[in-house]
């Protein structure tokens, strides 16, 4: 069950960072602002999820932990280059 709660949670949170353009200088340098912003608190946000269902025990919060700053990490680096 955890598991399919943090699958949805990852494929959700892909479909939300998704990145729209515009001509406008100052309106693509927002959506940029946002998108990375998005990307890093959405990764973090599905990697305790994911880490939560992975430990368990005492470890469950060292995997929570370990989660929430790799897919910061890892959501910050695809959404902000």
């Amino acid at each position: 069950m955890k598991r399919t709660t943090a699958a949805i949670a990852l494929v959700g949170t892909f479909a939300l960072t998704a990145c729209q353009s515009s001509s406008d200088p100052t309106v693509r340098a927002h959506d940029s602002e946002f998108g990375c912003i998005a990307g890093t608190v959405g990764g973090a946000i599905v990697g305790g999820l994911i880490g939560s269902a992975i430990g368990g025990g005492s470890g469950r919060v060292l995997a929570e932990a370990v989660g929430i700053g790799g897919g910061g990490y890892l959501g910050n680096r695809l959404a902000c280059g």
